[in-house]
């Protein structure tokens, strides 16, 4: 089996899960695949000393960061993030600057993109990071193209990440890649999390990315929109729910949320839609039907449209058994 070595970047104020998540997926998709050197790991700090992360937590580095390319480069090179990347060392941005392109994977985990980008790594390449961190990257590096809402970006031999589980998610669609779909799935489920968080999934939910009305009855309209996706959810319904004008209602919800009422619908009915398709066997023209749409085709223009691909090859690749009928 082809190795593929893993060489993770360790600094003062990393984030421990940034290193840990996609460390033990690595780890455990060379066991699930029966070869355990398919990912040789290892970790490196600049002088090789131990480090503490953000939470306090000591690591002690395999090597330094010069001996770890002493005989090559390795095939992935993962950058994590953490609160020393707000001021890194200059020589961690050196060598990441002489280094960095020789790996033949290029991979950062939640704010790492920041260190990438200082090294000039990033630019003209699309990426993410940590929602919080999105735009002093864009304004920082604007040759970059930020793209803040996917919990991962995969661009040619470079992936970014979002914030510390999503460099989970990064690192299973690594695996997949590698060594297929079976493995990455084993691995999930060893870990206890999911095989089916597609990189352009927002890194929150529409409740969670839309803020909560102030007002009881805007709020209480979010509610039932997110329970019942399937019900008349034109703004004049609303509106009469909310005892306003449609005009007013609409006014209203924008400034309390900052989305329209129609673009929330819209995200509540998506997400219903997938997780239907990940979670259950229900066919694709119930999926519809209970996420508000109708009828397959209006949910498969929608799927198209926000996430490029159809609810049947969502499914596929999405849900971890075989295809219900539909």
């Amino acid at each position: 089996m082809t190795q593929r070595p893993v060489l993770v970047v360790l600094f003062d104020g990393v984030q421990s899960l940034d290193v840990t998540g996609p460390f033990e997926v690595f780890a455990g998709a060379a066991r699930a695949a029966g070869d355990p050197a398919a990912y040789p790991l290892r970790t490196a700090s600049l002088d090789g000393g131990p480090v503490r992360t953000q939470s306090g937590l000591r690591l002690l580095p395999d090597t330094t960061l010069a001996e770890a390319v002493a005989d090559g480069p390795p095939h992935t090179l993962l950058v994590p993030g953490g609160e020393g990347t707000r001021a890194p060392e200059p020589a961690l941005i050196a060598w990441l600057r002489d280094h960095a392109p020789h790996a033949e994977r290029l991979v950062s985990v939640c704010t790492g993109a920041l260190l990438l980008a200082e090294a000039g790594l990033l630019d003209g390449h699309r990426v993410t990071t940590h929602w919080l961190a999105c735009d002093h990257l864009a304004r920082r590096h604007p040759a970059v193209r930020v793209e803040p809402e996917p919990i991962f970006v995969r661009d040619g031999r470079l992936s970014t990440s979002a914030g510390v589980t999503a460099g989970i998610d990064l690192a299973l669609a690594l695996v997949e890649e590698d060594l297929g779909r079976d493995v990455a799935l084993t691995v999930a489920r060893h870990l206890v999390v999911f095989l089916r968080r597609p990189g352009n999934q927002a890194q929150f939910s529409a409740q969670l990315s839309a803020q909560t009305a102030r007002r009881e009855p805007l709020r209480d309209l979010q509610q039932l929109i997110t329970e019942h996706p399937a019900a008349d959810l034109s703004v004049e319904a609303l509106a009469a729910r909310a005892g306003l004008s449609p005009r007013h209602f609409a006014r209203a919800f924008q400034a309390e949320t900052g989305t329209t009422p129609g673009r929330y619908v819209d995200r509540v009915r998506l997400e219903h839609a997938r997780r239907l398709l990940e979670e259950s066997t229900r066919g694709v023209e119930e999926v519809a039907r209970a996420s508000g749409y109708g009828t397959p085709e209006a949910m498969r223009r929608a799927f198209v449209k926000a996430l490029a691909t159809t609810p049947a090859e969502y499914r596929r690749r999405f849900h971890p058994g075989p295809p219900p009928s539909s």
